[in-house]
């Protein structure tokens, strides 16, 4: 089982905030192991642009809340993404149904 429950917010300068768990049970596990592993997760990403190329840095911390014998206690993450739009944009959905 996985369970990804968050709460997020971001600010008018792009920059944003995050709380969030990624939780795993390992159903086979014994008890004496233990089944869960439940990290508690903050993030903060900030938007940048480097000349016209949009990216995205991310930074985070993980504390583990519950754990399998021998699992970490803490970890961090780091992101760098850097999206490369094509300028298109989607053609308009037509709305049908009944709402008009």
């Amino acid at each position: 089982m996985f369970v990804q429950p968050f709460i997020t917010y971001t600010t008018k300068t792009h920059t944003t905030f995050t709380i969030n768990t990624e939780t795993t049970a390992d159903w086979n596990a014994s008890s004496d192991d233990g089944k869960w592993t439940v990290p508690v997760i903050f993030q903060i990403s900030q938007i940048l642009k480097i000349g016209k190329q949009p990216i995205s840095v991310q930074i985070g911390g993980k504390y583990y809340a519950d754990t399998p014998r021998y699992g970490p206690n803490w970890g961090v993450r780091f992101n760098f993404i850097a999206p490369f739009p094509t300028g298109r944009h989607p053609e308009p959905v037509e709305r049908t149904g009944l709402v008009k």
